[in-house]
């Protein structure tokens, strides 16, 4: 039908091109402008067809495609009536931002609204659409991720297509400063290459760590590249974005792990001799090293960056950080190269550190980052590294600075100020292989180191420091006594989380005296120490704290610390006794998390814990019973880690009945605890042993659907039935670790097949037969592996068959493989040439003509080595935990001698020079006077012993049996010198 002149209104017939003929509510409606505001649009849009009574002339105004349509030369120019072929949402919407009604733009609608923009020629909708997703893709921080990563993906293609040069601008920008959440989703292997590149060459790219990005190119190569057919050129071009991570900025072992990798193996090599050129010359710059490689060696900072990792690189030093660390001015190499001549100097204040001089280096300042990760950075000099820290992040937070057993309590006061906002401090070293309370001491001598300069208590207190620290662990710190808790309780004004896990050299009295300052403690981690009897008092005493939260009147010991506690470890204290125990539990209510391994813990004292949050819970190794688990799981619906290995009276699911007298009543049958499990938690975590069977894990199911890591251990009996159901019921299983269970090759075979993401597999002592087809079929994934008296038919040949089936291994575990010779190190160091641990025992001949081979495992932090030749001293190595191993010089060694002497083949690896002195240890301490990583050396001593059975061959019948074990542990005092009975 024609026009008028008069009449100034159209008909709009709207359709979807893609959905015309399909089944709809209604084929029909008609609506108009009239009142757009009030449109019902999930009714609208439930029709085929929407015929819409617009007003021509405001068409005209906004839009060019109509103003073409309705006034131009087309036939549709002179009629009322107009059909318009476009998605029916978006034009409805279109139709609405035309006449005025607001639009709610989001990752969902935004692109149709943008293409419905260029199609109706809305310039105000494409301006509007424009500035919100500049607006939303250029918000801080990874908590403004709004739009997911197939979106992103998704627009640039658009943007691409379209040749819409902001879009494609935008989104490479927002997929930069959020590269860490992207790397994480699902859809991160669908980026195009293009968008790939252009993010790793985007200023904002923003990423912890380098070694993270070159995880994440990996991943997406192999997801890419090697899943479709592509020339040699093709996959060269590809792989070349890996030349844009900086080799230098790589932790050791990660480099060297990557040394097999069919797209980083050149540039791995390339890394890890850089790493050693750093490392044999620590006073070398990256500046230097750039002039050396041709490679940037700057850390990766940018506005957004929340995060810097630089753990496990033994390379980085407080020369390299100054240089590394982006400057505000552009100085050319040479002035950078004298850096480490003209400015740094030394000034004594609390130990010598480093201060930089402001007038060659002005470092910028990057205020979102507030963690910074130094682990395992042995050659760090933390009082020079403090003050770049405290410039380069005024707001730093978070300051991890584990396995450094230099960092020295002095060096924790300068931190608190020289940067006042840190809360979080993380110190932590390997614990001591000697609890006191567990080994029978023979003798122990200290020499503490002469240069230490330390500061006295009155010191510090005369200076008072305003400390932000609320989380502080100390694990491991056996140079810690209780002096320098004494120093520590002038920074417990504002500490909620204390660990001293393992810190040997503190007594009960130290820690009840710092305990009882600590009025904001939580969380109390004090496993393997002296914490006894006077500690449990001060936890359980009164202590009334101002603007508290009241808790309810009913309960005697709102007040005490104990009742706030949400986190209590005391596994190992052999030091609280019965009482102190009944005490602490009757005391506690808040609890989340509570380890009461190996401790007199009974039925009394668990009866006697009253809390209903505990998430966690280890009683490992005690006497409790089902019976009081049964009660403790019903009030605690939320546990989701539930540890109770060699629990020997745990007869929890055999069906029997325990009389047990602390409970009301006289009976407990074994269903009731896993009814309780299955009824009330979702475990995530659990290690089982005396009393689990098939029977019992099936009633578990509901408990255990959503399992992670499991061990079982000795008394659990679930054969090969009961294995098969767990990989049924446990599918998400990532850790898996048997001891004495019945297995099978169908038994491991399930396993592979069907745990496909399983990172740690353990077995140990197990009984049935297994053959190399258990270990044919390919575990990618698979981290860690312990295969202990499992394999004894193990050859080389199966040892290489291994090795490309757990091509990610960086753990592994061997002993009882007889068959194993001097070919197997070559064979284990070329096939996993990234492993940091390897144990091997009574493994044939392996260190039969030395252990060289071993050490192409470049980056090799713990070795065990245990009967594994016959014929040379240094086949009696048992354990050697150095990372990395050749240069600095190792964090722990681990002998077993057999005659007090160690050859010089065996020590000359290891950069030490052989014992001579007639001490009883058989090792001069001097020898390593001052070398920080270095931490600890254990010597296993060995004596014949002559077979009383045997008595027509008594001279050819000897075995060899322990005698003793020496330990020298060095920290940042100095060293002690221990000898135990014990073998550890």
């Amino acid at each position: 039908m024609a026009s008028t002149s008069k009449d100034n209104f159209v008909v709009l017939e709207l359709k979807d091109p893609l959905v015309i003929g399909a089944e709809t509510t209604q084929k029909e409606i008609f609506i108009s402008t009239s009142d757009i505001c009030t449109w019902n649009l999930p009714l609208i849009l439930s029709h085929e067809s929407i015929k819409v009574k617009a007003e021509r002339s405001r068409l005209i105004q906004h839009s060019t495609y109509f103003s073409g349509l309705l006034v131009g030369s087309f036939s549709e120019s002179c009629l009322d009536h107009v059909s318009v072929y476009w998605n029916l949402e978006t034009t409805v919407n279109v139709l609405k931002f035309i006449y005025g009604c607001p639009l709610d733009l989001s990752f969902n609608n935004f692109l149709p609204l943008l293409e419905g923009a260029l199609f109706f020629g809305l310039d105000d909708l494409l301006l509007e659409c424009k500035t919100w997703f500049c607006r939303t893709t250029s918000t801080k921080g990874l908590s403004s991720v709004q739009i997911p990563l197939d979106s992103i993906i998704e627009i640039w293609n658009f943007g691409l297509d379209h040749a819409i040069d902001f879009l494609a601008e935008l989104c490479t920008g927002y997929f930069a400063r959020n590269f860490m959440w992207a790397v994480s989703c699902s859809s991160f292997s669908y980026v195009p290459f293009n968008l790939l590149c252009s993010c790793i060459e985007h200023p904002h790219l923003t990423v912890d760590s380098e070694k993270h990005l070159c995880e994440a190119l990996l991943g997406w190569l192999t997801s890419n590249v090697g899943s479709m057919e592509f020339s040699s050129n093709t996959e060269d071009d590809y792989g070349s974005i890996l030349e844009k991570v900086q080799l230098n900025l790589l932790p050791l072992w990660f480099a060297s792990g990557k040394r097999r990798n069919h797209y980083f193996s050149k540039l791995a090599d390339e890394s890890t001799s850089d790493i050693f050129s750093l490392m044999k010359d620590p006073s070398m710059s990256s500046c230097c090293v750039l002039r050396v490689s041709g490679r940037n060696s700057r850390i990766r900072l940018t506005e957004y960056t929340e995060k810097v990792d630089l753990s496990g690189c033994p390379q980085i030093t407080s020369a390299f950080l100054l240089s590394a660390l982006p400057c505000s001015n552009n100085m050319d190499l040479t002035l950078t190269g004298t850096l480490n001549r003209s400015s740094v100097k030394l000034q004594c204040f609390d130990g010598a550190r480093h201060l930089i001089s402001q007038s060659l280096f002005q470092l910028l300042a990057f205020e979102a980052v507030c963690e910074v990760d130094v682990s395992k950075c042995p050659n760090i000099h933390f009082e020079a590294a403090i003050e770049l820290f405290c410039k380069s992040f005024p707001s730093l937070k978070i300051l991890k600075a584990s396995y450094c057993s230099h960092f020295k309590l002095e060096t924790l006061f300068h931190l608190v100020r020289e940067c006042p906002l840190v809360n979080e401090v993380d110190l932590t070293t390997d614990v001591s292989p000697i609890i006191p309370t567990q080994v029978s001491i023979v003798s122990a001598t200290v020499e503490e180191y002469q240069e230490l300069g330390g500061v006295s208590y009155k010191i510090l207190k005369d200076k008072p420091l305003l400390s932000s620290i609320t989380k502080l662990v100390l694990k491991g710190r056996s140079d810690i006594d209780d002096m320098d808790l004494q120093k520590l309780s002038l920074l417990s004004s504002s500490l909620s989380y204390l660990n001293i896990k393992g810190c040997t050299s503190v007594t009960d009295m130290g820690i009840s005296k710092l305990i009882c300052k600590s009025m904001k403690l939580h969380s109390l981690v004090v496993s393997d120490t002296y914490f006894g009897r006077n500690s449990t008092l001060v936890l359980c005493s009164d202590s009334p704290l101002d603007g508290f939260p009241a808790m309810p009147c009913e309960l005697n010991f709102s007040t005490s610390l104990a009742f706030r506690l949400q986190k209590l470890h005391i596994g190992g204290c052999k030091n609280v006794d019965v009482r102190s125990l009944l005490q602490l539990m009757s005391c506690t209510y808040s609890l989340k998390s509570l380890c009461l391994r190996e401790t007199v813990v009974d039925d009394h004292a668990l009866n006697n814990f009253s809390g209903s949050s505990l998430e966690k819970l280890d009683i490992s190794e005690t006497m409790v019973s089902g019976a009081s688990l049964t009660q403790l799981v019903r009030r605690n619906p939320g546990l989701k880690l539930f540890k109770v290995r060699s629990c020997r009276k745990l007869s929890l699911w055999e069906g029997r009945l325990e009389v047990v007298e602390a409970l009301p009543y006289h009976g407990f049958s074994g269903e009731e605890l896993s009814f309780e499990l299955s009824r009330r938690c979702t475990l995530e975590g659990a290690e089982f042993g005396w009393g689990l069977s098939p029977f019992s894990l099936k009633n578990l199911g509901p408990a255990i659907r959503s399992l992670r890591t499991i061990t079982v251990g000795l008394g659990g009996t679930l054969g090969e039935y009961g294995l098969e159901l767990l990989l049924t019921v446990c599918p998400l299983l990532e850790a898996v670790v048997l001891h004495f269970q019945v297995i099978s090759d169908n038994i491991v075979k399930r396993i592979v097949e069907s745990l496909k993401h399983i990172k740690v597999l353990g077995l140990c002592y197990c009984l049935g037969g297994l053959s190399s087809l258990s270990f044919q079929l390919s575990m990618p994934n698979l981290r860690k592996l312990r295969l202990e008296r499992v394999t004894p038919w193990m050859t080389n040949d199966d040892l290489v068959t291994l090795t490309r089936s757990c091509t990610s291994l960086i753990e592994l575990s061997l002993s009882g493989c007889t068959h194993l010779n001097s070919d197997s190190q070559q064979i284990i160091s070329y096939g996993w040439p990234g492993l940091i641990s390897i144990h091997l025992e009574d493994c044939g001949e392996v260190t039969s003509e030395g252990v060289s081979s071993l050490f192409d495992c470049k980056a090799i932090e713990d070795l065990s080595l245990r009967h594994t030749g016959e014929n040379r001293v240094e086949e009696k190595l048992v354990q050697v935990q150095l990372p990395p191993l050749l240069d600095p010089p190792p964090f722990h060694v681990f002998f077993c001698h057999h005659k007090g002497q160690l050859s010089s083949r065996v020590m000359e690896h290891f950069d030490v020079v052989p014992p001579t002195s007639s001490d009883s240890s058989g090792v001069d301490p001097t020898q390593y006077a001052g070398r920080f990583s270095l931490n600890t050396v254990r010597i296993a001593k060995c004596k014949q012993q002559r077979c009383s059975l045997d008595f027509q061959c008594f001279e050819n019948c000897r075995k060899s049996v322990h005698k003793e074990t020496i330990i020298l542990e060095w920290n940042s005092k100095g060293l002690k010198t221990i000898i135990v009975k014990e073998r550890v």
